[in-house]
Order: structure tokens, then sequence, then C-alpha cells
């Protein structure tokens, strides 16, 4: 089965629970971000690609879009359905359809989002379509291995450890090189129980 040819990246793809809403990242969202990326620079700390700052969020925007277009990545919109708020963004990337595997990622939400659970719910939903929609046989998560609240939030979903890229990539400053820490979710870990867990916890089982 080619799924490049069956899945269609220009579609309205919409994921959502009752606490959660996915939709297509849209150029229009520039507005609905811009709060974040003005009154909340920090949380691109340790992201590769920063959107503090009006100009930084526009080009985050841009190249999102335009990976989309090239068929390599589909960016999301979060929104918060319990307040109707803007909540953040995260996106799939790396989509690699012969090697039924992909990278889950470039996830960030305001602060007033973080550690309201409302993460695991998002996880849930992307996880869920790219193994059981996508029939994807592996979703990789990346991180600044210094980053331990992004680590601690991958470990909590169910994802395993799997090693350190050394000097992995420049930091956003350019002065030092980051080490990226590897995790992943294999789809016959989900079906064989990380599904399960990680339903029980956003439901508060």
């Amino acid at each position: 089965m080619t799924f490049t040819k069956e899945f269609d990246f220009s579609q309205n793809l919409v994921l959502e629970d009752d606490a959660v809403l996915l939709r297509p990242l849209q150029q229009s969202d520039f507005e609905n971000l811009l709060h974040f990326a003005l009154n909340e620079p920090e949380i691109w700390t340790f992201s590769s690609i920063p959107a503090s700052g009006s100009e930084n969020l526009k080009n985050y925007i841009d190249q999102a879009i335009e990976a989309r277009e090239n068929k390599t990545e589909f960016p999301f919109i979060v929104i918060d359905k319990k307040t109707g708020l803007y909540a953040g963004s995260t996106r799939f990337y790396d989509i690699n359809f012969p090697f039924k595997s992909l990278q889950l990622g470039y996830t960030w939400y305001g602060k007033d989002f973080q550690g309201t659970g409302l993460n695991k719910h998002c996880k849930f939903l992307m996880l869920q379509f790219a193994f059981e929609v996508l029939e994807m046989e592996r979703v990789e998560f990346r991180a600044d291995s210094e980053n331990a609240k992004s680590i601690a939030a991958m470990k909590s979903i169910g994802c395993q450890v799997e090693g350190i890229l050394r000097s992995h990539m420049p930091r956003i400053n350019n002065e030092t090189r980051r080490d990226s820490i590897i995790l992943s979710i294999l789809k016959n870990e989900w079906e064989r129980g990380a599904k399960q867990r990680l339903f029980d916890k956003i439901n508060n089982k």
C-alpha cells in the first residue's frame, strides 16, 4: 500500500476529543499565537526553530506550511476545548511512508496549558492516528538532552529511551551544540498496553 498516494496532505485533518482539538496550522494562525511569541519567549529555550517574537513566529509558520506542501510534515494548532483558547502547536514530521515511521514533535504550549493534561490528550490522538490510520510501525521523539520537562512528558506517555545523539545540532544561540535524546513508541507496544495506559491516564482511571 502506497500511503503517499492515499494520504492527502491538503486535507482539513482534525483530531479531537472532549478536551482538545487539533486542526491544520494556517497562515491566519499568526494572530492566534502571537501572544505567546511576544510574552512567553522562554517556551522556545530548547527549540531548534524558535517562534519567539513576531518575525520568528511568522518564519515558524511559513516553514511549517511549506513542509506540509512538500508532504514531509503535517503541523497542527492546538485548541483547549475546555476554555476555547488557542494553546500551542505540534506536528508530525520526517514522515517516511515506505519505512512506516514518523517523528512527533515541534510541540509547545503556552504556560497556562502546561501541566494541565492537555499534552497527554494531544499525544493520544496523534499516536492513535499514526498507528491506527497511517499504520506506522514506529513513532519517534527527540529532545535536547537537557530539557528535563520535555523528556519527563515523553516518558509519561509511554516512550522508551533509545539513546543519545552526541553534539547532534547547534542550539538557538549557536554558541553550544546540543546532545539529542531519542525516544520512541512501536506499534506493538501501542497495541499491547501503551494505548490503554495512556487512555487511563487521560481519563484519570
